[in-house]
């Protein structure tokens, strides 16, 4: 969960978030480098009085300004692209679990699993207990193994949505008629909130997510229990 004030990404609960998270302060340091770099240039360009009338070209200088942005971009193009990939790699999956956006709450199927599929709706304010997250606490949690990959297959009933969980570095559009597809996996036990990241109606802000992650004894104790 973000703290008071935060400024920066939530903690990252999957391998992914974790890259990216190393990817976003990488691309930082670079832009600061150049923004060092272009704002003495300026600078000095601005409070300087040197003046030579027959200076009319600078090969060399024309040079450096011209590969040293292209080799910047290789610098950042070349780690994005390779997260790219890896967050659309789905190798192995343990578990697939369907989800479904409606207006305005989730459905969960575990296809692995005899009759386990639940909705998803957010717990109104008068049902929350101490500690809950007002707008954010639902009434069936989705609930992962923890360090085995997650296959998530995503669609959508009526418009289209968005299933986002910013702490797993998953964000994935519910289009109605198609069905879309990424993998993750937990690095840790806990609750990982998010929200319907696309504009799909009134009650948009009203249908968050929530993601438990627990260890495999206790998810198959769960999948037991929610099957007798």
């Amino acid at each position: 969960m973000p703290n008071w004030g935060q400024v920066m990404f939530q903690d990252a609960a999957s391998s992914v978030m974790f890259q990216l998270i190393s990817f976003h302060d990488h691309a930082l340091l670079v832009l600061t480098l150049v923004l060092t770099v272009v704002g003495y240039a300026l600078l000095a360009l601005m409070l300087n009085k040197h003046v030579n009338r027959y200076i009319m070209e600078a090969q060399t200088i024309e040079t450096v300004w011209t590969i040293l942005p292209a080799l910047i971009l290789l610098v950042l193009a070349l780690p994005s692209l390779r997260i790219l990939y890896i967050t659309d790699e789905v190798s192995q999956p343990s578990i697939t679990v369907k989800t479904i956006g409606h207006q305005w709450y989730w459905s969960y199927e575990y296809t692995d699993f005899m009759n386990v599929e639940m909705d998803s709706y957010m717990l109104p304010t008068s049902d929350l207990l101490p500690g809950d997250y007002r707008l954010l606490e639902v009434d069936n949690r989705m609930v992962v193994p923890m360090q085995l990959e997650i296959r998530m297959l995503i669609t959508a009933a009526d418009v289209i949505h968005s299933w986002t969980v910013p702490a797993l570095g998953v964000k994935v559009d519910a289009v109605p008629g198609r069905l879309n597809q990424i993998g993750f996996t937990t690095t840790q036990p806990g609750i990982f909130y998010g929200q319907c990241s696309e504009i799909c109606g009134a009650n948009h802000s009203f249908m968050p997510i929530a993601v438990e992650s627990i260890n495999t004894k206790s998810f198959m104790n769960w999948v037991s229990n929610f099957t007798q």
